[in-house]
């Protein structure tokens, strides 16, 4: 069992950023590939960035040059740098865990899931 907390959500204005957080406790996280999903208002949970144990990386289209994921193993922490940020991306943002299966960007990839950060982005 994994759990995971997210943290470091808040409200920023257009351009700005912000850094979330993801703690995990339980078993060993480093075993783990980690991902950033997000969930508008009325919309369904999507894919943001991921982190395999090795570091190797993966961003939604939306995302990419903008946020940066990266995990600490020693502090069994990831993270989400997101930064030149725009009103579309306010969303509660989800960090989720599961063991590597070859595919990364659909939720039923990931067996944990935290209870989710909001980031609002004014305009």
């Amino acid at each position: 069992q994994v759990q995971l907390v997210e943290s470091g959500g808040g409200w920023v204005q257009a351009g700005g950023s912000l850094r979330l957080s993801c703690a995990a406790s339980g078993r060993t996280f480093s075993n783990y590939a980690v991902a950033w999903f997000r969930q508008a208002p009325g919309k369904e949970r999507e894919f943001v960035a991921f982190i395999r144990w090795r570091g190797n990386t993966y961003y939604a289209d939306s995302v990419k040059g903008r946020f940066t994921i990266s995990r600490d193993n020693a502090k069994n922490t990831v993270y989400l740098q997101m930064n030149s940020l725009k009103p579309e991306d306010t969303a509660v943002y989800y960090c989720a865990a599961g063991r590597w299966s070859g595919s990364y960007a659909d939720t039923s990839d990931y067996d944990y899931w935290g209870q989710g950060t909001q980031v609002t982005v004014s305009s």
